[in-house]
């Protein structure tokens, strides 16, 4: 007979996987005044801070642009909060949840009930190589690379780079790409998604200039928005980028496993856990997308177990963004010299 530990341990983490969805639903009952309160206490300061750029364009540039990167965390928190609304998590009454999410996708330059689609789709799909292409940063396995020609693995290559992953990409999805449904283009409901939200942006933009000319255009909306895009895709990246990940091709992913395995646990200091939504905690997200973003602490606090899985700090999540082809053989997300790749 041949060796099944293999087989016999893949079937136990699935298992294990599956039997913390039982466990986690009691998390998963959002609480309305807890909501209203994470809703005010990010929205209040984002108001306040913007009117403090707009009123220090008077006194100094450099302050205008200080406070706007401070406004950039807000920014960051109401994306997170507008994530809670996409998975129905935000409030019980899901017609509330959706045109909060509207209206904050307004804010965040994303449109809702688009995002909504294409993150549903991200976490059906996270970590199946069958399924690759929409709501993920792609990914190529080691093989897949080695078929490509001189210019494939250079746009790869460029594609992967940092300074695009994290520069230049953030601000083309968030300025270019979210203006139209790429990814669902046939249907109307959604390019009325992108339409409405483009033309409430121009409506906001337009009252800017009206009261204020360009300067806070270019020097709070601008920047405030490009950092805030920034620090949402390396949050993204590093939530599912790490060595240890779980990717596999069907039958053999599990989505369960996918995301307990291939999910981080992003340990932040306090204050940035806060700004970030808690998003960190992500592999308990992925399991379970129905607890508040409010509540993932208590699900560690509860369950200490799920505090070690994955954990990744700033430190060590810095070594990521070298990391760029999936190995199936070892299961570890490789960097193209350990890979032994041009």
């Amino acid at each position: 007979m041949g060796d099944t530990s293999g087989l016999d341990r893949q079937t136990t983490d699935k298992q294990h996987a599956r039997d913390w969805i039982k466990v986690l639903s009691g998390y998963r009952a959002p609480n309305a005044w807890r909501s209203s309160f994470e809703l005010a206490a990010t929205v209040l300061p984002f108001i306040i801070l913007w009117a403090l750029a707009w009123a220090s364009l008077s006194v100094s540039l450099w302050l205008t642009l200080a406070i706007s990167t401070v406004n950039a965390a807000f920014l960051l928190r109401l994306f997170v909060i507008q994530h809670d609304c996409g998975h129905g998590a935000f409030f019980d009454n899901r017609t509330l949840s959706d045109w909060v999410g509207r209206v904050l996708g307004v804010v965040t330059l994303t449109p809702y009930d688009v995002w909504r689609r294409t993150h549903a789709i991200h976490h059906g799909a996270s970590g199946n190589l069958s399924r690759r292409g929409i709501g993920d940063v792609h990914t190529l396995t080691v093989a897949e690379y080695r078929e490509l020609s001189a210019w494939g693995r250079f746009v790869y290559r460029l594609y992967r780079h940092p300074i695009v992953l994290f520069g230049l990409g953030p601000g083309y999805l968030f300025f270019l790409q979210n203006r139209v449904p790429l990814g669902l283009m046939a249907q109307a409901r959604y390019w009325a998604s992108a339409m409405y939200t483009n033309a409430a942006i121009v409506a906001v933009l337009v009252a800017i200039i009206y009261f204020g000319g360009l300067m806070p255009v270019l020097l709070i909306f601008v920047p405030m928005t490009l950092l805030a895009a920034a620090a949402g895709v390396w949050l993204f990246y590093v939530q599912h980028q790490f060595e240890a990940t779980l990717w596999d091709r069907e039958p053999d992913w599990d989505l369960h496993e996918a995301a307990l395995r291939g999910s981080s646990h992003y340990v932040l200091p306090a204050v940035l856990q806060w700004l970030s939504g808690n998003i960190g905690i992500h592999h308990v997200h992925h399991l379970y997308s129905r607890i508040p973003f409010y509540r993932l602490p208590e699900v560690l606090r509860d369950h200490a177990v799920l505090s070690e899985g994955n954990r990744m700090t700033i430190r060590e999540s810095l070594t990521n963004a070298r990391l760029h082809l999936w190995d199936e053989k070892s299961k570890r997300l490789l960097s193209f010299r350990d890979a032994k790749v041009a």
